[in-house]
């Protein structure tokens, strides 16, 4: 059993580190909000610290999932950050949602001290890290991966190493612009259906046995065409995410031209006051006429 530390207990790191916790490790939490920390180590048994580099300290493995690249930097590098407190050989584990370059310079941080970094952003939203079913896609070395392994199968359904520092962000946001583009069709599919009178419930039957098929398909196509939407990822959350997929793309040469167009269709949304809908709630500006 490794001792582990979990820093940000947002909707997906409290369930996270509970499955790790739960494994039998041995956990300290940090989050910003400390009545969280305190509920979360009074519910899982854990314990609880004042500060990112007073729950590393010692411990084997660290883990962050947090919300932006600076909030990443503060709790891994900032005044009370956790690489700095780390021993030698251990390993941190960075499960936000940021840029390739943040990941690296986490990285480049790690080798100075001897500590192992990965970044490991992970997919299947609120529902996958409560039942412990995320995909976990990870840039850094074969040894980190190797020794970070048997935490990440603890909230992990499949993880997988893309290769060097960044590539496990690069992976994720590969995932980001496949989401964007699938959620837009089915809206617009959906939308079309209504207009044209369809039973809703019979298209879905029909046509997520086939070719169309997909995720969001099956888990949101229902409640879409219900107007429900508290729930899931939430649309300033995919902003910021296809944000850094954009800056990505800038650098790298890759055109994502229906990328761009759906980033500015969820920024209408947050305008619309819809931000905190779920990702699937693009439906909704079809319908705002």
């Amino acid at each position: 059993m490794a001792k582990v530390a979990f820093l940000g207990l947002g909707v997906m790191g409290y369930p996270m580190a509970g499955h790790i916790a739960a494994k039998g490790h041995d956990v300290t939490v940090y989050n910003r909000t400390t009545a969280k920390a305190e509920a979360w180590a009074t519910q899982h048994g854990g314990a609880h610290a004042a500060t990112p580099a007073a729950a590393a300290a010692g411990a084997d493995i660290v883990l962050s999932c947090v919300g932006d690249d600076p909030d990443v930097l503060e709790v891994a590098l900032g005044a009370d950050g956790a690489i700095p407190a780390m021993r030698d050989g251990a390993v941190y584990i960075d499960n936000s949602t940021v840029s390739a370059d943040v990941a690296r310079r986490l990285a480049a941080a790690g080798a100075e001290r001897g500590v192992g970094v990965l970044d490991a952003p992970v997919s299947g939203g609120q529902a996958g890290a409560e039942n412990g079913k995320l995909t976990v896609m990870v840039g850094g070395s074969e040894e980190a991966f190797a020794t970070g392994l048997p935490i990440m199968e603890c909230y992990g359904a499949r993880v997988v190493r893309m290769g060097d520092a960044g590539k496990g962000q690069q992976a994720k946001m590969a995932n980001q612009i496949c989401i964007a583009g699938l959620v837009q069709g089915l809206s617009e599919a959906l939308n079309f259906a209504q207009q044209a009178d369809l039973d809703t419930d019979a298209l879905l039957e029909a046509i997520s046995g086939g070719a169309a098929q997909s995720w969001q398909m099956v888990n949101r196509g229902h409640t879409m065409v219900k107007d429900e939407f508290d729930f899931g990822f939430a649309v300033d959350w995919m902003r910021k995410d296809l944000r850094i997929c954009l800056e990505e793309a800038k650098s790298n040469g890759a055109p994502l031209p229906i990328t761009e167009i759906v980033a500015g269709y969820y920024g209408e949304l947050s305008e619309m006051g819809f931000g905190r809908n779920d990702t699937s709630s693009l439906i909704r500006r079809l319908r705002k006429g």
